[in-house]
């Protein structure tokens, strides 16, 4: 008799999560109990007002930050069992991060900029090379490897970002508000860059955005208010 194939668990999955900040009569609560599930593959776009509590979910997410109470699994992973340094090592070597403000070394060029993660993995140089200028290629940016980001554009810095985040092939990228300083036409190239990746690659996308628009290239918009899921909706295509 066949054995059917297990269903491997999905990538991410949150129970009853809590976050507190605080005690006594000074207590806040962030976070009221989410429930949320995420396939592998999917663009998910994370909304809400300011003090709704999606940075805190997006940190717990990262695991830059901690459940109070509730469950976190990554791919059947317990996260909130995970001591620091376990953490840091999923962060390194399955998570992606890009930032409104790119967070590149102002001194450091796009390539040097790329490759940090992979010189925080111990990977020998000329692998780095090789894999920081793939990792920039896939961008479009095969021709400025050397700038530093004071001789690029906002949106060419943001590329940088992006490559920077690709390089150790994460399974999930966190962006968040990664066209917060991006003019419109840029903005356009950028997320059409996140939709690119996340179709041809299967990388996992979950960004943090204000707008509308930019919410709408991803396939699932999750609206958070007052530290709960207030709809958890498919896009329209």
């Amino acid at each position: 008799m066949s054995v059917a194939p297990s269903t491997p668990p999905p990538l991410i999955e949150l129970r009853r999560l809590t976050k507190t900040y605080g005690k006594g009569d000074a207590a806040f609560q962030a976070l009221r109990g989410i429930n949320l599930t995420i396939q592998q593959g999917e663009f998910v776009a994370v909304m809400g007002p300011s003090g709704s509590g999606k940075s805190t979910l997006m940190n717990l997410l990262g695991c830059l930050d901690t459940p109070t109470t509730g469950s976190y699994l990554y791919q059947g992973i317990p996260v909130e069992s995970l001591n620091a340094d376990q953490r840091s090592l999923l962060r390194r070597h399955a998570l992606g991060f890009i930032f409104q403000g790119f967070n590149l070394l102002a001194r450091t060029s796009a390539l040097e900029n790329v490759e940090l993660p992979l010189l925080y993995r111990g990977i020998p140089m000329s692998q780095r090379h090789a894999l920081a200028r793939e990792a920039l290629s896939s961008v479009g940016l095969p021709t400025k490897m050397r700038n530093t980001p004071a001789e690029l554009s906002g949106g060419q810095q943001q590329r940088v970002a992006i490559a920077r985040a690709i390089v150790t092939s994460p399974s999930t990228l966190f962006a968040d508000e990664p066209t917060g300083n991006l003019d419109s036409s840029t903005t356009k190239d950028i997320m059409e860059l996140l939709t690119r990746l996340n179709a041809e690659r299967g990388i996992t996308v979950l960004m943090v955005t204000h707008e509308d628009d930019v919410a709408a290239y991803a396939k699932r918009t999750v609206r958070v208010k007052d530290g709960h899921i207030e709809s958890d909706l498919i896009n329209k295509l």
